[in-house]
């Protein structure tokens, strides 16, 4: 069975050797071929390549979707199964021989994917994040939808019309959402399925880079497309910690505003002993007031980029034609 696989690359070529390495001795002794998309190249240069790979550097105005980039490569690699790792994933080669195994025996499966590790990478050295950083489990089950680390069936990726090019994030979940639609069955294997790098975590410049690079407004994108159409509920679920975060502090303004214009300071006094209280709890929860900041920040920065999304236009331009060239 030929096997494509696509790593769509948004300035992550710190981790791109690892990625491209554990391929190459995963795929060992299977017929295969890879895309490497650039969707927005950073100034680290490309790891060496195989004569398997080719590059795609699309010239855009701005960097491609992610779910653009992946349907440039799924439309180039060929294969009746597509492997879509993230370019800071490192794949296990155990993961993946299981995998094929059981595409092999299930042809009707959507789509596979296991539990990733999360790794953290500094001048320190290398440290273990979380075990399970999307929660997939320890046990093979059905799954809502793949992320990080995706292998799908391509007739199964195309009758669910492909990742949705004009989404900024939330791509993953979004087709998911489709592929149950059309009663299709997305499973994870349980058992490690690859490693993702990172620099450690609080990390305000990745914070900085994925508000630069509107990743953080496809969580209002989604919400926009599904406004009045089933799986809307599950969307606002999916994003509630973002909406009770800008409740907070729009609950904070009503009572500043309060005080200024009725010189009733009770409102407010109330608002920063709650606010003071959940932090300190979040503080508790992960062992660090720093930590607890930080998930304030991270959520009220994410709640925003939800609101651009919702007004935002969509990408209609480069990812569309991306999508429609791939279907």
């Amino acid at each position: 069975m030929r096997l494509g696989v696509v790593v769509p690359c948004h300035r992550q070529e710190r981790f791109l050797p690892r990625t491209v390495a554990a391929l190459e001795r995963a795929l060992a002794g299977h017929d295969w071929r890879g895309v490497l998309v650039l969707s927005a190249p950073g100034p680290e240069p490309r790891p060496a390549l195989s004569a398997r790979w080719q590059v795609i550097a699309p010239p855009v105005s701005r960097p491609l979707t992610p779910g653009a980039a992946r349907m440039l490569g799924f439309a180039a690699c060929g294969g009746r199964w597509v492997l879509f790792p993230d370019a800071d994933i490192e794949v296990e080669p155990a993961w993946l021989e299981r995998a094929v195994a059981t595409a092999s025996a299930e042809p009707a499966l959507a789509g596979i994917g296991g539990r990733i590790d999360e790794w953290y990478v500094d001048r320190a050295g290398e440290r273990p994040g979380s075990p399970d950083m999307h929660r997939a489990g320890r046990h093979e089950r059905r799954v809502d939808h793949l992320a990080g680390l995706a292998f799908y069936r391509r007739e199964a990726l195309l009758a669910a019309g492909g990742y949705d090019a004009r989404l900024r994030s939330e791509e993953d979940f979004e087709l998911g959402l489709r592929l149950r639609g059309l009663g299709l069955e997305l499973r994870s294997l349980g058992i490690l399925a690859a490693r993702h790098w990172s620099a450690p975590r609080p990390n305000l410049a990745e914070l900085g880079r994925r508000w630069r690079a509107g990743l953080c407004f496809g969580q209002g994108q989604v919400l926009r497309l599904y406004l009045g159409r089933p799986g809307f509920g599950r969307l606002v679920r999916r994003q509630a910690l973002y909406i009770a975060t800008l409740g907070l502090w729009a609950l904070g303004v009503a009572a500043l505003a309060r005080w200024l214009t009725a010189g009733d300071p009770l409102p407010l006094a109330a608002w920063g002993v709650a606010a003071l209280g959940g932090l300190a709890l979040m503080g508790a929860r992960k062992r660090s007031l720093r930590l607890g900041l930080y998930s304030l920040l991270t959520w009220t920065l994410n709640g925003l980029g939800m609101l651009v999304g919702l007004w935002r236009p969509l990408d209609a331009g480069d990812g569309g034609a991306a999508r429609e060239g791939a279907c």
